[in-house]
């Protein structure tokens, strides 16, 4: 009779699903790193870039550093931070479909697991293709990861390859945590601080994002209006702007949820991530 342990263990076995299959690197437009293998991403659909207002010079040098890094031309990592809901997120997946829309031979793939990055690296170094990776809301409290990410960045042994680049989104120009100075007494504030300067200086592109402005705001819940053949009243949009507290494009998006809810349409997400 097998072991009661060794009857548990298999058990267990069974019951857990096996590991996804690795994707083919050459064949999608975009994936998601997941437990150390590449899946390709089931929908892959972002929002048009003319959808997103009041980012045109953010839009504008995005676009320029993916053309090149498509073309095999040198290219930047790409830091992209400011206020939460102005179109960060939005603005890397669509510009990677963008370029893919012109035929560019570039793919996306999103990270959550830092650590796990030089595996990432290691499987995507000999694919004759361009790689963004895409890391949302970065948050680098421990300075003992800014220092992995950096090294990764640039001049550690496991850099990225060639064919790789990184943008990044972040609350924080500098991706310095708040409470920096509150710290282990294990480390110095200071070299903490140059610690998380350094990692943002590697990023050889840096694009700030900022909240938007009542003109702003109106006219992109005109645009997400009209696309889905709604009719928004500009001092409902102010005052569910008001509710929320904050005017951004998540906003704008929100009331036209609620928009459409009130005249009972349906509404695929305008957004969706990497799923």
């Amino acid at each position: 009779m097998a072991d009661p342990l060794e009857r548990i263990a298999a058990a267990l076995e069974r019951l857990s699903p096996p590991p996804p299959a690795a994707a083919d690197a050459a064949a999608h437009p975009a994936y998601v790193w997941r437990e150390r293998t590449l899946v390709a991403a089931r929908a892959f659909a972002p929002l048009p870039l003319e959808l997103l207002i009041g980012i045109d010079r953010q839009k504008a040098a995005l676009l320029a550093n993916l053309r090149r890094f498509a073309a095999g031309a040198a290219a930047q990592d790409v830091l992209l931070w400011g206020a939460r809901g102005t179109g960060k997120s939005a603005l890397v997946k669509s510009a990677a479909a963008a370029v893919q829309g012109e035929g560019g031979d570039l793919a996306l793939v999103e990270v959550a697991a830092l650590a796990t990055l030089p595996a990432l690296f290691a499987g995507l170094a000999g694919v004759p293709r361009a790689f963004v990776i895409f890391i949302d809301d970065l948050g680098v409290d421990d300075p003992a990861e800014a220092r992995h990410l950096r090294s990764l960045l640039e001049g550690g042994a496991e850099a990225r390859p060639a064919n790789v680049r990184l943008l990044v989104t972040a609350n924080r120009r500098h991706l310095m945590p708040r409470d920096i100075a509150e710290q282990s007494s294990a480390i110095n504030p200071r070299d903490a601080v140059d610690d998380h300067l350094a990692l943002a200086d590697r990023f050889g592109l840096s694009l700030g994002f900022h909240a938007l402005d009542q003109e702003g705001y109106l006219a992109m819940v005109a645009a997400y209006a009209a696309r889905h053949g709604l009719t928004a009243d500009p001092a409902d949009a102010l005052e569910w702007a008001t509710r929320r507290g904050s005017r951004s494009g998540r906003v704008a998006w929100q009331y036209i949820v609620d928009l459409a809810g009130r005249a009972g349409v349906s509404l695929a997400p305008i957004a969706p991530g990497l799923t």
